[in-house]
């Protein structure tokens, strides 16, 4: 059977860049799936896309479907022929529909009957038939969220298409999708070159577009994005700052791509770096420069989408967009360092957080009493935090904020410096945003986290108090990543805070508000479930996870420590048998009744293997309470396990049902101060050794 390599393409006018990615994968995808279901082989499908194309290629299709015989059943030989043999109608329609006499039907007999019959040969389908409806289909099924019509036609898609390409091989495969035929034609670069070219073959598809200032490839253009970066900033003495959200959006922007250098004037580094950086970055896609101390350069790296025979004019045009946008960003600087972050308190009044938890006013205020609480159980400055936590949306209120969101904190923290506070205080208010994001920095000190913790905290046991919880993927607050946060700071930072004390504390400051039932515990529990998801994806097992989450330990760095103390129990070669005694033990307690006040009788006592587990019980409860204070579970856990072969020769030697009820009793209790032993840490009755 014939294969060839299949090229597909769409030309279109300049697509969105952000979506440009996720477009040609979805393309791919699709087409990948239609392939599938279709029976059609083939080895590879690849995606390409630049700003005016979307292209997938197949490598080795096969050129059509492989025969079949395919089965079609009919009716039951029962319901298929009359009292006197003679087939009947329902028979007769169905062979006639399949081509065939009913004489001629085969026979399926199975257990439950016997029916009619047919193996039909199908013969498979070309790529000429099918691959119209499939790149038809497949590009309807792409993520876009608002398609536009162009000129008089009725054809809807995310930018208007004006080029259509499909070639198997050196064959121009006949198709028509969005209102266009299919032709060789493709487009060039917008500048350079012919506008477009004739293509033969669909192996010299990228070959053909690099020779007309195309690289159609998006990860080779990237790359080559990324080397010619590198390498003009190693000339400048400088790194280059490569956020990969910003290469992927130039990348999608550019066919040819070519970085130059530019420069703005030195005066503008009086602006706080990360102002400048950011407009840099957002407004113009530009690349900023760090010297070896981390400063901002005053020259900067742009990527062109020519190749231009005068490059110092392409160069002075992009410092001539910069210098405004500059120039606003020191306006506002020296505009807001005219107020201190403390007179714009008022202006807070004004600006609701929340309709039914009112302004940022009064969140700043909240955030300032629980910032205080927290500084103090963790010996940090509480007198700082308050402060920090009064100040810490007053930068809201700034021009520079205002015209560049993303700089909030940041900028609190320069003004804060600015005004004379302390830098504990100015700190606060940048890092109280920590982490941003997964994998993010956390705050270093202990102001910062506790102011940090405060604002995540208010926010949960607020939302949470009017009802408004995540549902599905929404999440408008931001209450998973806020319960994220909390936890990475208390376990990374290894804070001896508890989510009962905090998430009380922060109720207090907000009842008169909130209108929900057990709002601590639906908080408490909520965070403790991002655990789940948090120690999956580091690749914790799940049971162990659920033997902590059972004895729903509320401090976070309590959690981690049992969390670690339990992976490195399963470990252990008797963990199999000590949590399948566990659970043994469980089933028997659940199934009788045994107070907790009940203390174990010595004198009933009478087999020497539950005498030998009660000896070693006690024992090992007094060695491990000093290791239990520690949170030293590793430890704990590697203690109790001694007692495996203790608790073996109890189960092989003693009943534990004996017919004297108070020696039935005083057994049933060394079983749960056994079972208390281990559940002090985590219920190990749930780990599962497959």
């Amino acid at each position: 059977m014939r294969k060839e390599n299949l090229l597909i393409e769409l030309g279109t006018e300049e697509l969105p860049p952000k979506a440009l990615k996720t477009l040609a994968q979805a393309f791919a995808d699709n087409m990948s799936q239609a392939l599938q279901d279709a029976d059609l082989k083939y080895t590879n499908v690849k995606w390409f896309a630049s700003p005016r194309r979307l292209a997938v290629a197949v490598e080795q299709l096969a050129e059509k479907q492989p025969d079949k015989n395919v089965e079609k059943r009919g009716p039951a030989s029962s319901a298929a022929f009359d009292a006197d043999g003679n087939p009947t109608k329902a028979a007769q329609g169905w062979a006639r529909s399949n081509g065939i006499e009913v004489a001629q039907a085969q026979r399926l007999k199975t257990d439950k009957g016997e029916w009619l019959m047919h193996v039909a040969s199908v013969t498979g389908e070309t790529i000429q038939v099918l691959l119209s409806d499939m790149i038809e289909s497949s590009l309807k099924k792409l993520p876009i969220p608002k398609a536009m019509r162009w000129g008089s036609k009725r054809t809807q898609f995310i930018r208007p298409v004006h080029t259509f390409t499909v070639l198997y091989g050196d064959e121009l495969i006949a198709a028509n999708v969005l209102d266009l035929p299919s032709a060789r034609t493709i487009q060039g670069h917008r500048f350079h070159g012919e506008k477009t070219f004739e293509l033969d073959h669909a192996d010299n598809y990228l070959e053909s577009l690099n020779k007309h200032f195309v690289i159609a490839d998006y990860a080779a253009r990237q790359a080559s994005i990324k080397q010619q970066l590198q390498q003009k900033a190693a000339e400048e003495n400088a790194v280059v700052e490569l956020e990969q959200d910003l290469l992927d959006e130039v990348t999608a922007l550019v066919e040819w791509p070519v970085a130059l250098v530019a420069n703005f004037e030195d005066e503008f580094l009086q602006v706080p770096k990360e102002a400048l950086i950011y407009t840099m970055k957002g407004d113009q896609k530009y690349f900023p420069m760090l010297n070896a101390n981390g400063g901002l350069k005053s020259r900067f790296l742009f990527i062109s989408n020519i190749q231009s025979k005068d490059p110092i004019q392409v160069i002075s045009g992009n410092e001539k967009v910069i210098r405004p946008r500059l120039a606003d960003a020191r306006f506002f600087f020296e505009t807001d360092k005219k107020r201190t972050l403390e007179s714009r308190l008022e202006s807070l009044e004004s600006v609701l957080f929340q309709k039914q938890l009112g302004t940022l006013a009064d969140k700043s205020r909240r955030i300032s009493h629980l910032a205080s609480k927290i500084a103090q159980r963790i010996d940090a400055n509480a007198e700082h935090a308050a402060r920090a936590g009064l100040l810490s949306k007053t930068d809201l209120m700034t021009e520079m904020v205002m015209e560049f969101p993303d700089v909030q904190g940041i900028m609190g923290m320069h003004y804060a410096t600015h005004d004379g506070e302390d830098i504990e205080v100015a700190n606060a208010l940048n890092e109280q945003y920590m982490p941003r994001f997964a994998g993010d920095a956390l705050p270093q000190s202990g102001v910062s986290c506790a102011v940090a913790l405060a604002d995540k905290l208010d926010t949960l046991v607020g939302i949470f108090g009017i009802g408004q919880l995540p549902k599905g993927d929404k999440d408008p607050f931001a209450l998973r990543r806020a319960a994220i946060g909390v936890l990475r700071i208390t376990v990374e930072k290894n804070l001896a805070l508890d989510l009962v004390d905090m998430v009380s504390d922060a109720y207090q400051l907000l009842a008169d508000k909130l209108n929900q039932n057990d709002v601590c515990d639906q908080v408490i529990d909520f965070v403790l479930g991002r655990f789940r998801t948090w120690y999956q994806e580091q690749g914790v097992d799940i049971d162990v996870i659920q033997a902590v989450l059972a004895r729903r330990p509320t401090s976070p760095a309590d959690f981690a420590a049992r969390i670690n103390g339990v992976t490195r129990f399963k470990s252990l070669s008797s963990a199999k048998a000590l949590a399948a005694a566990n659970k043994r033990v469980a089933n028997i307690l659940d199934k009788n009744q045994v107070s907790n006040d009940y203390m174990v009788n010595p004198s009933l006592l009478v087999e020497p293997q539950e005498q030998q587990l009660a000896k070693e019980i006690e024992q090992i409860s007094k060695d491990v309470q000093p290791l239990l204070s520690k949170g030293d579970y590793v430890a704990v856990l590697e203690g109790l396990s001694t007692l495996g072969d203790s608790i073996d020769a109890f189960f092989d030697g003693v009943m534990v049902m004996a017919e004297d009820n108070a020696i039935k009793q005083n057994r049933l209790a060394l079983l749960l101060k056994l079972r208390e032993l281990f559940l002090q840490c985590a219920d190990i009755s749930l780990l599962r050794h497959d």
